[in-house]
């Protein structure tokens, strides 16, 4: 072999595993794109309609506190962080049915979502309501368009994911969740 067809075959190497590489990279950003059909899970700031059938008294609505609690009348509060809305309608089923009713029928719905935050080059930085069915693009809209600054490619986004933070690069078509904080980055000539 010689020096030249050892060098060829060398720089065709490095192509070939920096291309795979970069497809490492992209593994986790497609896998947090598709977990934007996971079920929702509730958090603080969210405000909920939940309905106890045939009991106006116990039905209404309701804000997750900080603590991640609900705060229903006549029960202690009910822990609704962490938990879908199917989930939380049989955690308050059981509570009632523990204390004042037999076979309550509940059901919970999400009447406003978290709201999301968006900073860096962004005109209006700040925090802004969810909408179903936002992208970081239509985010960044809301927050009055990009700076002059922005990297309008990518954007970092930090997302709640069970009890622990993600920090991921999106571009600007990804699905945005409530909760999420989205920093859009200076640009570099």
């Amino acid at each position: 072999m010689t020096r030249h067809s050892f060098a060829a075959m060398m720089f065709v190497f490095g192509i070939a595993s920096t291309g795979l590489g970069g497809c490492a990279y992209d593994a986790p950003r497609d896998a947090m794109i598709g977990q934007t059909t996971e079920p929702y899970t509730l958090d603080s700031g969210d405000r909920l309609r939940v309905n106890v059938f045939g009991q106006p008294d116990l039905s209404g609505e309701f804000s997750v506190d900080g603590s991640g609690n609900i705060a229903i009348p006549l029960i202690p509060p009910v822990a609704a962080g962490g938990l879908t809305t199917n989930e939380l309608q049989a955690s308050i089923a059981d509570a009632l049915s523990r204390t004042l009713l037999r076979n309550p029928n509940v059901s919970v719905q999400v009447t406003e979502f978290r709201p999301f935050f968006i900073l860096g080059e962004v005109m209006k930085a700040g925090q802004y309501p969810f909408v179903n069915g936002m992208t970081v693009q239509s985010a960044v809209a809301i927050a009055g368009g990009f700076s002059y600054r922005a990297n309008q490619n990518n954007v970092h986004v930090t997302r709640k994911q069970g009890d622990r933070l993600v920090e991921i690069d999106l571009p600007t078509g990804a699905p945005v969740r409530p909760g999420d904080t989205i920093l859009v980055k200076e640009r570099y000539f």
